[in-house]
């Protein structure tokens, strides 16, 4: 199910993030320092690098592959993966929807033995596919609040995810605020928010 999770989880980011295309995107996404525009950026070179450590004959264990990556402004995110402006906000969001696809697609196609190397832990393809589900649910979760919008991702996506890479995480009900607890973005009853945070990437 991580998989199709992802695929879930990039269709209802892109359903909802179409509705402000024609908003302000330079403005910041959340509480992050980066723009709407640069965290979706962010979020495309998140799925895409996924893919492609997954994706070599023999993936590196004990380092990523070494894509160059640039940063536009010196606050910005450091990426590979851009869109182009003239394209406005439908292009960028076919840039996160087209690397998504890509990490869906190699992840389905990898054999579950694959590992390949992450700084939170090696990891499968599966692992992967739910890594990027991660990214997708939080990032939009900041883009959203940059522009107004409501994003509040499915209890069952959210579950499977928190067990698959927070497997301490609170067994508090609301899922979706659990993984914002998580991820350093929300406070649970009795707890602070986190101000550093990893998830295990390890194949279970």
């Amino acid at each position: 199910m991580l998989i199709e999770d992802l695929d879930t989880s990039v269709r209802l980011s892109l359903d909802l993030l179409a509705e402000a295309a024609d908003a302000d995107w330079d403005v910041p996404a959340g509480t992050l320092t980066w723009t709407c525009w640069e965290t979706a950026e962010h979020l495309a070179d998140d799925l895409f690098f996924y893919a492609t450590q997954i994706s070599p004959g023999e993936p590196p264990e004990d380092d990523h592959v070494p894509f160059a990556m640039t940063r536009r402004r010196p606050e910005g995110p450091l990426n590979s993966i851009a869109a182009e402006r003239d394209a406005g906000v439908p292009g960028l969001l076919r840039v996160v929807g087209a690397c998504g696809g890509l990490l869906s697609a190699v992840a389905r196609i990898r054999p579950a033995s694959v590992r390949a190397h992450h700084v939170f832990g090696r990891s499968d393809p599966a692992g992967f596919a739910a890594m990027g589900t991660v990214e997708t649910l939080v990032h939009t979760h900041d883009i959203a609040a940059g522009l107004d919008l409501s994003w509040i991702p499915p209890r069952d996506v959210c579950d499977r995810v928190l067990a698959r890479l927070f497997p301490d995480a609170p067994p508090d009900e609301d899922r979706w605020q659990v993984l914002l607890w998580c991820t350093g973005r929300a406070e649970l009853p009795g707890r602070e928010r986190l101000t550093t945070w990893r998830w295990d990437g390890t194949p279970r």
